[in-house]
C-alpha cells in the first residue's frame, strides 16, 4: 500500500469539489467544435498564455508530437537540452512519428545557452539535416524542477528566429515557474511560437493538456491531433478537470515547493544523502544516495516496504520525490522516517 506518493505529480487524483465540477460540465462534440467547456478551456489558456489559439490534447506528449509535426519536415532536426522529456521519456516519438531529429544540447542544471544554440545551427548544405527548431522544458524535470530564467529564454529564442528556427515550449510544468518565479505565463511563453500547460500534474486534473499558438499554428494542429489519435468526442468532462484546476489550483503551487524544500532541508540531514536544499526551486527534489551503501533500488523498495513511502528511481543511486496536493499533512515527516530507516538497515 502506498501512503505517501512521492514518485510523481502524476499521481494526483481529482479533488471531490473538482469531480463535481466535472460531472456538471456542458458536453459536446470536441472534433465538431461543438464542445462549450472545450471551447471555453481552450479560450482559457490562449489568453493566459497571450496566444490566438489552444487546443486541448489528451496528454503532454501529444502536445510535443502535434507541435513538432506542424512545424518540422522529415530530417529537420530540433535542439534541445540533454535531459528534455521529448528524448528521454516520449519513446523516440519525434523520430518514428514526424521523423525529425532531436540533438542534445548539454548544459549545467537542464537548460542551455544562445550561444549553444547559434554554435549548434547547421550550414545550409544539402548533406546536413535542417535545423528547424528549439524545444525547452520548463521546468526542467530532471534537473530537479529548474525555472528557466525569463531572459535566458528570451536569449535563445532570439537566436532561433534570427537563424529562421522556430521555437516550442514544453511547459509540462511551466505553472509551478511561474508561482516559483513571479513571472507571468505569458511572459514565459510570449518568446514561443508554440507552448502548452500540462493539467494532470501539480494542477491535479485526471488528464490533459493544452497546445496554445497563432491561429494558423493550431489549424495545422487539429489534422495532427485527428492523425495521432486525439480525438475524444465529449471530452466537456476532461476539460472542465482543466479549468478548475486553472481557476483554483495554481496559487496553490506555492505549497508543494514549500513542502519540497522542508523535505530537502530534512534529507540533507541524514548521513550519506547527498542534497542540496537551496537548489530545490519548485516541487521536484532529486538526491543521492550512493554514501549510504544503498542503491537507489534498495532505497525505494524500503521506504516502500516500511512505511508506504513511494520515491522514484531515475539511475543506480539516484532517487527523486515530487511533491504534490495528494501527500497527506503529515507526509513529509513520514518520508523522512521512511529514508532515515531506509539508510539505517
Amino acid at each position: 500500500m502506498v501512503a505517501v506518493d512521492l514518485f510523481s505529480d502524476t499521481v494526483t487524483r481529482p479533488t471531490a469539489a473538482m469531480r463535481r465540477f466535472m460531472c456538471e460540465a456542458e458536453v459536446g462534440d470536441e472534433q465538431l467544435r461543438e464542445d462549450p467547456t472545450v471551447n471555453l478551456l481552450q479560450e482559457a489558456v490562449a489568453e493566459l498564455l497571450g496566444k490566438e489559439a489552444a487546443l486541448f490534447l489528451p496528454s503532454g506528449t501529444m502536445c510535443n508530437q502535434v507541435a513538432f509535426a506542424v512545424h518540422c519536415r522529415a530530417g529537420d532536426e530540433i535542439l534541445l537540452q540533454e535531459l528534455g522529456h521529448p528524448l528521454l521519456y516520449e519513446v523516440g516519438g519525434p523520430a518514428a512519428m514526424v521523423g525529425a531529429v532531436l540533438r542534445p544540447l548539454t548544459g549545467p542544471r537542464g537548460l542551455y545557452t544562445a550561444e549553444q544554440v547559434r554554435d549548434a545551427i547547421r550550414p545550409p548544405a544539402y548533406f546536413m539535416p535542417r535545423t528547424r527548431a528549439v524545444s525547452v522544458e520548463q521546468t526542467s524535470n530532471v534537473a530537479g524542477g529548474v525555472c528557466w530564467p525569463l531572459q535566458q529564454i528570451e536569449a535563445v529564442c532570439e537566436t532561433a528566429h534570427a537563424a529562421g528556427l522556430v521555437a516550442h515550449m514544453d511547459g509540462a510544468r511551466l505553472l509551478n515557474a511561474v508561482v516559483a518565479s513571479g513571472t507571468s505565463a505569458r511572459a514565459f511563453a510570449a518568446p514561443f511560437d508554440s507552448v502548452w500547460i500540462d493539467l494532470s500534474k501539480g494542477l491535479g486534473a485526471p488528464m490533459g493538456a493544452v497546445l496554445a499558438g497563432s491561429s494558423a499554428f493550431i489549424a495545422d494542429a487539429w489534422r495532427f491531433k485527428q492523425r495521432f489519435g486525439g480525438a475524444m468526442r465529449q471530452a466537456g468532462i476532461m476539460a472542465a478537470g482543466g479549468l478548475y484546476a486553472l481557476r483554483h489550483h495554481v496559487e496553490r503551487l506555492a505549497e508543494d515547493h514549500e513542502r519540497a524544500r522542508q523535505l530537502a532541508t530534512g534529507l540533507a540531514s541524514i548521513p550519506g544523502i547527498a542534497i542540496e536544499p537551496d537548489r530545490v526551486e519548485t516541487n521536484i527534489v532529486i538526491f543521492d544516495v550512493s554514501q549510504t551503501g544503498v542503491t537507489g533500488e534498495d532505497f525505494g523498495s524500503r521506504t516502500l516496504a516500511s512505511h508506504g513511502v513511494r520515491f522514484s528511481v531515475l539511475g543506480h543511486t539516484t532517487v527523486r520525490a515530487v511533491t504534490h496536493l495528494d501527500i497527506p499533512p503529515d507526509g513529509i515527516e513520514r518520508a523522512l522516517d521512511a529514508s532515515r530507516a531506509a539508510v539505517r538497515r
